[in-house]
């Protein structure tokens, strides 16, 4: 076939199902495709679509919805389940590596010629694919360059560190480009997280590069500690680029419904910068003692609120929370009493849209980094209570690095993520009240808002980073 009937060149990207790691990615193709070039395509992009092992409507509506809007120069290409096995593991790395046949047949199988293959980083075992294909790999981390700093310098920590340092959740680790980071803002060498994160920072070192969700003005410092060669001593980490924030701000409602959310029409009555807002994520759920804590502080506050709260999983094979029973979770008369000053919602809601509103003035989060993201972009300060995974680190790197957050005392040991009413009313006074902190989180936001959007408009440093590493695919795109 020659040059003029040749098929042009296809990005393949390989997401993770969840719907913040599925839709990032393809924000993030997306952008690649309209950043060739003279301002055109280089290449047209396939998505290689993994079934996810149980299944969560959030996350198939936010899947159908990317696959409907996704536009021209996009292909989809659903993945034949694996045989199904009773014991299917439950990390996300170790049941991705079971479809590394069926995807090395579907990259095979393409027509177009391959210029590259995108892996989300819990897909990074897929890496292997990418070598025995001759095909240059990439890995996308849709979180942000404090979490890619710590996997890349984990190997060599791990190395060094005795268990007992851990387990005694006291002392500092050093993450270059930040201040020293309290061992309690680590992932435990005890859960299987952390095992994976240091495996991650291992394979890191094979892609040909790193396409990470942040900006360059979000994290100069451990941005540059990456390029320097100070999270790898003895070795230089792939070049990685930061082309954030990459969000999906057009999100479809979980219902389907297209009219204003009922929390939306709740808000619009509220004044400007008021409320404060709580959301915990599509894995956040709170059980009876936690919820009572949290209520206890938003009324002891006297602020208004709009309180997202769900209830546990059905059961012991599911990871998704269920729609909040209020009259168990909650404290007798506590709706009534806070009746017009404060709204709970049981079941989901559109966190995107109601970050947007002008009446949320706080944001007490889980510290999920597409949430933060949101939220900067935004401008709306925030109260970290981490969860789970790298989440302590984001809430450590909220206020300790960026000052974009007032500070929630988060148990730890025994008592996990619980937090006291007294941190609740406390945290909630300074994020919509008159305190210093409060303050200084909310002009640091306000910055960090700016500079989000500037970063992405053309002649910003994410859109260049974004023409660098379309660039370098081009570049090593040799057709065979």
């Amino acid at each position: 076939m020659d040059a003029m009937t040749s098929p042009s060149p296809t990005v393949v990207l390989l997401p993770m199902w969840a719907s913040g790691h599925f839709s990032s990615m393809l924000q993030a193709g997306k952008r690649l495709l309209l950043c060739g070039a003279s301002g055109a395509a280089a290449f047209s992009l396939t998505v290689l679509v993994i079934p996810p092992p149980t299944v969560s409507p959030s996350d198939a509506s936010s899947r159908g919805h990317c696959e409907m809007v996704s536009g021209g120069g996009i292909d989809f290409h659903h993945l034949p389940a694996v045989e199904h096995r009773a014991d299917l593991p439950r990390h996300p790395s170790e049941y991705i590596r079971l479809y590394a046949p069926h995807v090395k047949a579907a990259i095979a199988g393409l027509a177009a010629p391959v210029a590259a293959v995108v892996v989300d980083f819990f897909g990074t075992p897929l890496l292997d694919v990418a070598h025995d294909l001759a095909v240059p790999a990439y890995v996308y981390f849709p979180s942000n360059g404090a979490t890619l700093a710590l996997m890349l310098r984990l190997p060599a920590i791990h190395e060094k560190v005795v268990a007992t340092f851990w387990d005694e959740k006291q002392g500092v680790i050093d993450v270059p480009g930040m201040p020293p980071v309290p061992v309690a803002s680590m992932p435990s060498p005890e859960l299987n997280d952390y095992a994976w994160f240091v495996y991650y920072g291992r394979r890191f070192m094979e892609a040909r590069g790193i396409v990470v969700n942040t900006a360059a003005e979000l994290e100069p410092g451990v941005l540059a500690a990456i390029a320097a060669g100070r999270c790898t001593p003895g070795d230089r980490a792939p070049p990685v680029y930061p082309i954030g924030p990459v969000l999906s701000l057009n999100k479809p409602r979980a219902d389907g419904d297209q009219s204003p959310h009922e929390c939306v029409r709740w808000l619009d009555a509220q004044a400007p910068a008021s409320i404060v807002f709580l959301c915990f994520g599509s894995r956040g759920w709170m059980d009876a003692r936690q919820a009572r804590e949290v209520a206890a502080g938003l009324e002891r506050s006297g602020r208004s609120f709009l309180w997202v709260l769900r209830g546990p999983p059905a059961g012991s094979s599911s990871m998704y929370p269920t729609d909040a029973d209020l009259g168990d979770l909650l404290p007798d008369g506590f709706l009534e009493r806070t009746k017009g000053k404060g709204l709970v919602w049981p079941s989901w809601a559109p966190q995107t849209e109601i970050l947007a509103h002008a009446a949320v003035g706080g944001f007490v989060t889980h510290c999920g980094w597409n949430s933060i993201l949101e939220s900067l972009w935004h401008g709306v300060p925030m109260a970290p209570w981490p969860l789970y995974a790298e989440q302590p680190l984001n809430a450590f790197e909220l206020v300790a690095c960026m000052g974009v957050a007032v500070e929630l005392g988060v148990g730890t040991g025994k008592d996990g993520s619980f937090v006291e009413a007294a941190e609740v009313e406390r945290a909630v006074k300074e994020l919509v009240g008159g305190g210093e902190e409060g303050r200084k989180a909310r002009e640091k936001a306000m910055e960090m808002k700016a500079a989000c959007r500037n970063a992405v408009e053309k002649g910003g440093t994410s859109y260049a980073a974004t023409q660098r590493v379309v660039q370098d695919m081009i570049e090593s795109y040799a057709p065979k």
